[in-house]
């Protein structure tokens, strides 16, 4: 059984001895992440409210007959405003999700080995470019449907597939349930105690915030991710003996 002492200090070790990379691959995959979640909920709430915000704004600086006009540049840009939310998404689908696979496989690699950068775009090149986009956004949307109805299940299967990246990453042709019923055996019994690993780094994330993103960038982010690296590692060792994986 594994303790939060044991996998910190094997992803610390692992992440320092192949510092450079580490660093660059978290930061990628951290700039991914923000770019397309923050993009993603400013379109959506900019959407909702842009064409009231123009039609009041209006109505008190311009004369009554100039006003008329803008509910219909409200609209429009609510129109253009919900179209870059769109394509937002379409990258983080078609782009994104086969980066966060791609630095799972070098998190994965670093732990024996010393991976260069551009290993985090190996889902690219991997010949199942389609499998891994349709498998990490369907990951994404049962996570989201699970939030809506309440936040504790959502937070639940986030755990239950927190695997999924790193399956894919390791056997990107591997069929979706597979993948999912692989994570969900994985994380039998242990999803809180990985959500307790998580928490583990509140204070490492809060010294980054207080250090606008430096300390994060070139310490806890690499750090973490290395961490996360030595769950799946010890995860596979038990599917292994368990036997329900070859």
């Amino acid at each position: 059984m594994w303790t939060r002492e044991q996998l910190k200090r094997n992803g610390k070790f692992a992440f320092q001895r192949n510092y450079w990379p580490c660093v660059g691959v978290a930061f990628i995959m951290t700039v991914v992440s923000a770019v397309f979640s923050v993009g993603s909920s400013w379109g959506n709430r900019r959407y909702s409210i842009s064409a009231t915000n123009y039609y009041n704004s209006g109505h008190h600086l311009f004369s009554h007959s100039y006003t008329r006009y803008f509910p219909r540049i409200g609209a429009a840009m609510g129109i253009v405003i919900l179209l870059v939310a769109l394509l937002v998404a379409l990258l983080r689908i078609f782009i994104g999700n086969l980066l966060e696979v791609g630095g799972k496989r070098f998190f994965i690699l670093n732990k024996n080995g010393a991976p260069d950068v551009a290993t985090i775009f190996d889902g690219f090149k991997s010949g199942h470019y389609g499998n891994i986009v349709l498998t990490i956004f369907l990951r994404d949307l049962f996570i989201s449907l699970w939030t809506l109805l309440l936040v504790i299940p959502g937070i639940v299967k986030i755990y239950e597939y927190l695997m999924v990246p790193y399956i894919l990453a390791e056997n990107p042709a591997m069929d979706r349930k597979s993948a999912f019923a692989i994570s969900k055996r994985m994380m039998d019994g242990e999803k809180l105690k990985a959500f307790e690993l998580t928490l583990s780094f509140l204070g490492w994330y809060f010294l980054s915030l207080i250090t606008c993103g430096i300390v994060g960038i070139f310490y806890v982010n690499p750090y973490a991710e290395a961490t996360m690296a030595e769950l799946y590692a010890y995860n596979k060792a038990k599917a292994f003996q368990e036997g329900y994986i070859r």
